[in-house]
């Protein structure tokens, strides 16, 4: 593999070409976690140029497009055969106008263009993929506009004879710089190598577990590797939770709100993913979702938990059987609280607030009930509910999550 790299990049310097010699991902990206649509979770492999166009349109004309969600992102099965000369090609009768043309009309109503390849020989739809033409295909991706990488992790061997995957980021971190197109690099190796520990040196965000699916609580083993719903995620987030922030976050995969069994579970896989501060990608059919998932998607103020300056992850604070509350600090000595009811019977909860600390201690951040009084803002429909002062008092739905904001009483 080395030799061979090396005559890769030795070719690609006689023709010209840059070849930074270490990775140069583009820290002015990412400062906030990215929000945008993704094809996978709801098409699969069936996607042409008129279903991506139909959801940039529908994006726009629902609002969500103003809401934050600016990156359109093509996933598997886009791809046809390179050409002549290497370079990749689209699939002639699935984009016939060509991904140039797709991304001048992203362009054009304010939205952001994605696209997908693969660290390995082949995607894992089996096309090609971006093995030993990294720098030639995000040459190609620069011509055609695009905005976003996502870079999975198919077809690239096992044992010992797998790619290494800092060395695969990495070359297609320096591929992206090279370029001289500034790019969003998407890690998915599914959190095999802990990518945690390095993707913020080349890419800006990474994903922490295998693929999602649309239940509440279970996982799928489908033999080599497994999906899982919307809570064992959620579990799995906590223990890396210090290693996101402004300019590389831990992904726990794109959302499958729209796609799940109830509007309750929608509301709460969206309020758990902004608690912790993930992207915000949308898998869904947009141009078919009802009002109240469009409703969900665009909330404002839950948008802007999971969009907070600061960029910290949410921990479970107090833990019942069944009944979570997840806390997360924000900008301006606030917070975030988020009370999950993972059961499947309601829950009446009381909170009374000098009964707990609230304190962050891997960000140091900390609010005394006891000398510090914080109004309590209902964050799905923005109404005032009291202040800490006095407990609060709550019912939540099964599978259902309220969110709070908590503001500091000044002057």
């Amino acid at each position: 593999m080395r030799a061979r790299l090396f005559l890769w990049v030795a070719g690609l310097a006689a023709l010209g070409l840059a070849v930074p010699a270490a990775a140069q991902k583009d820290a002015t990206l990412a400062l906030t976690p990215p929000m945008g649509w993704n094809s996978w979770n709801h098409y699969g492999c069936n996607i042409d140029e008129k279903l991506i166009k139909a959801t940039a349109d529908a994006l726009v004309s629902s609002g969500l497009r103003d809401a934050g969600y600016t990156y359109v992102n093509l996933d598997d099965c886009w791809h046809g055969a390179r050409d002549a000369a290497g370079n990749i090609q689209p699939d002639p009768v699935r984009f016939p106008s060509g991904m140039k043309a797709l991304g001048d009309y992203l362009h054009q109503r304010g939205l952001k263009f994605g696209i997908y390849s693969d660290a390995g020989a082949t995607t894992c739809a089996g096309r090609p993929g971006s093995q030993g033409h990294e720098f030639q295909d995000a040459a190609q991706y620069a011509r055609w506009g695009v905005d976003y990488v996502k870079y999975d992790w198919c077809a690239t061997g096992t044992g010992p004879a797998q790619r290494n995957p800092r060395e695969a980021y990495a070359t297609m971190s320096r591929a992206i710089a090279a370029s001289g197109r500034p790019m969003v690099l998407s890690i998915c190796e599914w959190g095999e190598n802990q990518p945690w520990l390095w993707g913020k040196d080349v890419g800006h965000l990474w994903r922490t577990t295998g693929d999602i699916i649309n239940c509440w609580d279970c996982t799928i083993d489908h033999g080599s590797w497994q999906s899982s719903g919307i809570l064992p995620i959620l579990d799995r987030q906590v223990a890396i939770r210090g290693h996101s922030g402004p300019g590389g976050w831990n992904d726990p995969d794109m959302m499958e709100v729209g796609n799940l069994a109830s509007d309750r579970e929608n509301r709460s896989h969206f309020a758990l993913w902004a608690m912790l501060s993930a992207p915000l990608i949308i898998g869904t059919d947009v141009p078919g979702m009802s009002g109240q998932v469009r409703d969900i998607l665009a909330n404002p103020r839950i948008i802007a938990i999971g969009q907070d300056a600061l960029g910290i992850s949410a921990y479970p604070w107090i833990r019942t059987p069944g009944f979570e509350i997840w806390a997360k600090p924000l900008a301006d000595g606030a917070w975030a609280i988020a009370l999950l009811n993972r059961g499947d019977e309601p829950q009446r909860y009381t909170l009374k607030w000098t009964d707990y600390e609230l304190k962050d201690d891997l960000k140091g951040r900390r609010a005394d009930f006891a000398r510090e009084t914080y109004t309590i803002e209902n964050s799905w429909d923005g109404e005032p509910t009291g202040t800490t002062a006095t407990p609060l008092e709550v019912q939540v739905e099964p599978h259902d999550t309220l969110v709070f904001r908590l503001a500091p009483v000044t002057g």
